[in-house]
């Protein structure tokens, strides 16, 4: 009996295992993600049989992302945790065509200005930022942060007591670090997942740090957190919350 459940869970954990494309970039204001991306694959997503491709930006040229055109041809869901690079068109494109095939995408902290210039920067015209990208596909707004009142407490969004998202989540264990994103107003469609509030004396009012949606007219599942910097990976709560969005994002 004994082996035949344990014949039952690995087949389970094949059918759903997942190609798993990571696109991040090593940056001083990265919150050191490919360290920890790099992590994460290794101790949370393989052993789940997960297929993980880490695409690291920069190499061996600015905002070139190479390999990435060949990975997404066949991904299930890209990962996202890179900030104002600006890939190649063709490189764009292919995020592009992932999204509008209906395929999920997870957004982890800098990916709310993944593609977004600075005010006034000038871009080389071979590249393809998308500015719009945080509001029309992550569906919510990249306005600053909040540097008073660090560090700041999480809680469960009114509604979501219930969500798969937070299975296993004991949000009394996580507490924000770095600064808290300023993200409001979230798309009329979007559904927050955990809050974060400041510490007393803060002006900022509570933020979303958690929410989906879907984008286009495939109704790509989008997953976003502004959780990620190297303390909150290191909170087996934050882990858990990232494994429990790849699960909810491969759902069609």
């Amino acid at each position: 009996m004994r082996s035949i459940l344990l014949c039952l869970a690995l087949l389970t954990c094949a059918a759903s295992a997942a190609n798993i494309v990571i696109m991040t970039v090593e940056d001083p204001n990265n919150y050191e993600s490919p360290r920890t991306m790099r992590e994460f694959a290794e101790k949370e997503l393989r052993p789940l049989e997960h297929r993980v491709t880490i695409i690291e930006g920069d190499k061996p040229q600015m905002h070139h992302f190479t390999g990435l055109v060949d990975a997404l041809k066949d991904a299930d869901l890209l990962v996202l945790f890179s900030r104002r690079r600006f890939p190649p068109k063709e490189q764009m494109a292919a995020i592009r065509a992932h999204l509008a095939a209906g395929k999920p995408l997870l957004g982890i902290r800098t990916a709310n200005h993944a593609f977004l210039p600075k005010p006034n920067e000038v871009v080389d015209p071979s590249l393809a930022p998308w500015p719009e990208f945080t509001h029309e596909v992550l569906g919510g707004e990249n306005t600053g942060y909040e540097t008073k009142g660090l560090p700041y407490s999480v809680s469960i969004a009114p509604g979501a007591e219930s969500s798969a998202l937070v299975k296993g989540v004991n949000v009394a264990n996580i507490q924000g670090y770095q600064s808290m994103y300023k993200v409001l107003p979230l798309a009329a469609d979007a559904t927050p997942v955990l809050i974060g509030t400041a510490q007393a004396g803060a002006t900022t009012p509570p933020q979303p740090v958690a929410w989906t949606r879907t984008y286009g007219v495939s109704k790509a599942r989008i997953f976003y957190t502004s959780l990620g910097a190297p303390e909150d990976m290191r909170e087996s709560d934050v882990q858990q919350l990232l494994l429990n969005a790849v699960a909810w994002t491969l759902q069609k």
